[in-house]
């Protein structure tokens, strides 16, 4: 194409979200009340880490910075999404789209490396417990949730600023729920050879985390077998039996995304897959910390007892 006759793109459009007299509207209601959900849960376990002293640990620390790290993460995709049911333009800028992807993959990539450090976290405690005052330190801990946030929000930074760079002059249809790496660079009017380093990288880098994580939980699993006392075994069992269900619902979703490399899906199943994602993973967090762990129920309701006490003080 000669570049004199191309068009820069100034913004994208999302073709394959309905109207609003469409279904719009009842998939808009459907969509904020899982945001909503996800935020108030979320909130909620983060608060009830900060407020109660009993829970004032490492594990649950990274609990609550992964928590915080979910409403992050899905405040970046889904409040657009909710815009893009009622609206009839269903666009973003060029510079809303990179930041959407940057954001969105940095808190990505800062929850699967607070991941790898909560099952490292649980293997020293159950493989090492003598040692694990000694080795999962305050000061440690601090290093490693300041680490995940830096790398996180590095890794992505090239291949922002990369992608900022290529010449889009049309189409700008994105057919996917938000802005993504892939469905971006396939409308750049250039070589989009580099999709596959990209996907390269990106596999180096979750398999990097699965394999740390799976080795862990392994290795815990193992050690759990040998304890003699059921009820010891079984405590061991359920301290980790929510970090391993957030573990698959986490990273299964994310190889389904990342991890296929040329293989392409059907368009309602890429659509079903990016929700497993960016929406349904975020959802069962918080019921997976608040149903399945006794101390941050206990938490949650202090909280909201309090809450009641200070009412009632109040009036």
């Amino acid at each position: 194409m000669d570049k004199k006759n191309q068009t820069k793109v100034t913004e994208f459009y999302f073709s394959d979200f309905p109207q609003f007299e469409d279904g719009g509207l009842l998939l808009f209601i459907l969509l904020l009340c899982v945001y909503l959900f996800i935020v108030v849960g979320n909130a909620m376990i983060f608060l009830a880490v900060q407020l109660d002293v009993r829970l004032h640990n490492p594990m649950y620390s990274f609990i609550s910075i992964f928590s915080f790290l979910e409403i992050c993460y899905t405040t970046v995709t889904i409040p657009q999404m909710l815009y893009n049911l009622v609206s009839k333009e269903k666009t973003i800028s060029f510079i809303g789209c990179l930041m959407q992807m940057y954001f969105f993959h940095s808190f990505g990539v800062t929850e699967s490396l607070v991941l790898t450090i909560m099952a490292i976290d649980r293997y020293v405690a159950i493989c090492n417990p003598l040692r694990y005052a000694i080795i999962i330190t305050p000061k440690l801990c601090t290093q490693l949730s300041t680490g995940s946030f830096t790398l996180g929000f590095l890794m992505l930074l090239p291949e922002i600023v990369w992608m900022s760079t290529l010449p889009f002059c049309g189409p700008n249809q994105i057919h996917q729920l938000f802005c993504d790496l892939e469905p971006v660079l396939l409308l750049a009017c250039t070589d989009t050879s580099m999709i596959l380093v990209e996907d390269v990288i990106h596999a180096i880098s979750i398999l990097s985390c699965v394999s740390i994580i799976s080795l862990s939980y392994l290795r815990i699993i193992t050690v759990v077998l040998k304890i003699p006392s059921g009820e010891s075994r079984q405590k061991a069992f359920s301290t980790c039996s929510a970090h391993i269900t957030i573990f698959v619902l986490f990273f299964g979703s994310v190889a389904l995304m990342y991890l296929r490399f040329s293989v392409t899906f059907q368009p309602l199943l890429e659509k079903v897959i990016a929700l497993m994602f960016a929406v349904l993973a975020p959802f069962f967090n918080p019921i997976i910390y608040s149903l399945r762990n006794k101390d941050m129920k206990d938490a949650i309701k202090k909280m909201f007892g309090s809450q009641k006490i200070l009412t009632v003080s109040g009036s």
